[in-house]
């Protein structure tokens, strides 16, 4: 039985971290976002346990950290290599490509976290609902089409059979390594290579409390038999135990019983007497990909679906996320009319590079080198055509702990929601142009080192090489499109034509023409929007 069809400015398929992420994204600005995911609710499974420093930026200036922390496991930053069992205390420390918590705050308001994906996700679900999304559990995609006004996507309950139509702006796929999107659209991968194939055990046990040390983010033991990793993936002492296996040799799953799998992890621990509760035998190949493209007309791809990493360095989940955030406040930024549709471009001309360099970083047996765990995270840089090509820009702006309004924040969350022109002391004649942007419709607004904000320190203007007259432009992801050191003879004119740049709208902002809402009825963007309590449970998720 087919309904009626309806509509919304931008479906997105699958609900995983990429997912939740762009979605939350557009709704945060008012968009209109409908999520749809073939299986009935979040991941029960906890699949990637680290959450980068770039990735809780995010989540703190969502407001999410405590909450993303609430889920932290107790354990050490690194890989722990034991040549004898688990239990044996003689061992010698490797990095797994991450900052410590030192490193990561001399950079950061924040840290590396510890953190399941089945803990994360619902954290990520309750903050859009909360935010106005939509999300339709047990519904997958059957089809979908383009055309001159968007996509015309066929989907299916699940459970009742029901079929749907669902018209949309815009599509985007965050459907896993086997991506129907992907397939729709005749898109190809290009395959990086392969690892090897491998079982992964999760298992729940008393083992924590029986280790004469804190265990590591993974822990790799060599014993004859059973080497392999163990990974803690919960506080309440959930694991995985993971090893390299032979299906091209005639082994099959099937030979991995609760009974093998039990006498494996008691081999491997060095716990003869340890009853661990079997959850889940799961196979796959470590292998990476890249899409070939990233995106076909009003149809873009996130997450797995764009690029596969294994999970070597811990860096697939947080790439997926900050993908799916580049590529959300964009669509965002279209729909509401404040950037041109040439906007869209730069998400592949920024995203893919990054993407296909973490796949292959976590084909590498070393996936970042020592003293380098913040280069692939909060250390990229893009090159676009909506970012001027000069020093200093395309990179993230610079933390700085800074005082405004009486209240003790970093510079990360200043940017959030709306362009930023942050001048020097004697930048008069940028914030003035900045308020003549603003009242034509543009989300900007401008703050003058010294007046607006307060450095700590009275380094904030030398760190972001304003100079005493000098300002830059920041996106709304955080990253500087613009900058000039010092004054010129017509602000106006620059800061103009600098935010027609960002915006892909060059052409409409230097003619001095009014943006115009393509949705005026759409409420202003949530800088600091939070869920509301009891939004998981209206929607049947635990």
């Amino acid at each position: 039985m087919q309904s009626d069809c309806t509509t919304c400015d931008v479906l997105v398929v699958g609900a995983g971290p990429a997912g939740l992420t762009a979605a939350i994204a557009l709704a945060r600005y008012g968009v209109d976002v409908l999520v749809v995911e073939r299986h009935h609710g979040t991941s029960p499974f906890p699949k990637a346990t680290a959450v980068s420093t770039r990735t809780m930026e995010l989540m703190r200036i969502w407001g999410l950290e405590q909450a993303v922390r609430a889920g932290a496991m107790p354990v050490r930053c690194g890989v722990r290599v034991s040549s004898r069992t688990l239990v044996d205390s003689r061992a010698r420390d490797s990095s797994v490509g991450y900052p410590t918590d030192e490193q990561a705050l001399a950079v950061s308001p924040t840290s590396p976290c510890g953190c399941p994906q089945d803990h994360l996700e619902p954290v990520l679900l309750e903050h859009l609902l909360g935010c106005g999304g939509r999300v339709r559990f047990g519904t997958e995609l059957i089809r979908y089409a383009t055309g001159a006004t968007g996509v015309e996507a066929e989907l299916r309950d699940r459970r009742s059979g029901r079929g749907e139509r669902v018209g949309a702006r815009y599509l985007v796929g965050a459907d896993g390594p086997r991506s129907t999107v992907r397939t729709g659209l005749g898109v190809e991968v290009d395959e990086l290579g392969t690892i090897g194939d491998v079982v992964a055990v999760t298992f729940r046990a008393d083992l924590t409390r029986r280790l004469p040390y804190t265990p590591s983010v993974v822990n790799a033991v060599d014993v004859e038999g059973a080497n392999g990793l163990f990974v803690p993936t919960s506080p309440d002492d959930r694991w995985i135990y993971a090893r390299e296996w032979h299906p091209e040799l005639g082994e099959s799953i099937t030979d991995w019983t609760p009974q093998r799998c039990t006498e494996l992890i008691r081999i491997a621990s060095g716990i003869p007497d340890l009853t661990p509760e079997i959850l889940t035998v799961m196979p796959f190949v470590m292998g990476g990909h890249v899409a070939t493209a990233f995106r076909a007309g009003p149809v873009f791809l996130v997450g797995d679906a764009a690029h596969r990493t294994t999970p070597v360095g811990g860096i697939g989940m947080n790439t997926a996320i900050h993908g799916a955030h580049n590529l959300g406040w964009k669509l965002a930024w279209v729909l509401r009319g404040w950037a041109d549709e040439a906007l869209l471009d730069s998400y592949e001309a920024e995203r893919r590079p990054i993407g296909a360099d973490n796949v292959l970083r976590s084909l590498s047996p070393d996936p970042v080198p020592t003293g380098a765990g913040l280069a692939w995270d909060v250390g990229v840089h893009y090159t676009s055509a909506v970012i001027e090509a000069a020093p200093g820009t395309g990179q993230r702006a610079p933390h700085a702990w800074v005082r405004r309004g009486g209240s003790r924040v970093s510079t990360l969350e200043l940017f959030d929601g709306h362009l930023t022109v942050l001048t020097g002391p004697r930048g008069w004649s940028w914030c003035r142009a900045a308020a003549e942007l603003a009242a034509d419709g543009v989300p900007i607004m401008a703050l003058s080192v010294g007046r607006d904000v307060y450095a700590e320190d009275g380094g904030l203007a030398d760190g972001y090489r304003l100079g005493d007259a000098g300002a830059v432009l920041v996106r709304p992801d955080g990253f500087i499109a613009w900058r000039r050191p010092g004054c010129v003879d017509d602000a106006r004119v620059a800061l103009r034509s600098a935010v027609g740049l960002a915006t892909g709208a060059s052409t409409t902002l230097q003619s001095g023409c009014r943006l115009r809402f393509l949705s005026p009825d759409l409420p202003q963007p949530a800088s600091r929007l939070r869920s509301g309590s009891g939004a998981l449970s209206a929607y049947g998720v635990a």
